[in-house]
């Protein structure tokens, strides 16, 4: 995985505009919709799940852990912004991520936040 797969977040192009502050500068809150979240749970294969158990006794990154995590998130990203837009918003402020074990068959991650409508002053 080059540095640029390690990263997530918005696309450029997206018609959703997420943020994690409290307001966007420039614009106005004209609406607000409530909140909105996209959810995943993953596991990792069998094979992946030794390879990390083992790397974790000597050390280092657990790539295969790093890159579920990365694409978990990314998912739920997608899973906020679908479920922001389908109910009229055009912004997500205060976007957060909550991640945990889910009942040790997988990682629970959600994006979560409140979706509004702004406009530019």
């Amino acid at each position: 995985m080059g540095i640029e797969e390690y990263g997530g977040g918005q696309r450029s192009w997206s018609d959703v505009l997420v943020v994690t502050t409290n307001d966007v500068p420039g614009h106005q809150v004209r609406k607000v919709i409530g909140e909105v979240f996209g959810l995943t749970v993953r596991s990792r294969h069998l094979g992946g799940q030794i390879g990390a158990g083992l790397k974790s006794m000597i050390g280092g990154e657990l790539k295969g852990v790093t890159k579920t995590l990365v694409e978990s998130r990314n998912q739920a990203m997608e899973r906020l912004v679908e479920q922001a837009r389908s109910r009229g918003a055009n912004a997500v402020l205060m976007m957060r991520f909550d991640v945990t074990e889910a009942s040790d068959v997988g990682t629970e991650v959600c994006a979560y936040g409140t979706a509004v409508v702004i406009n530019e002053l």
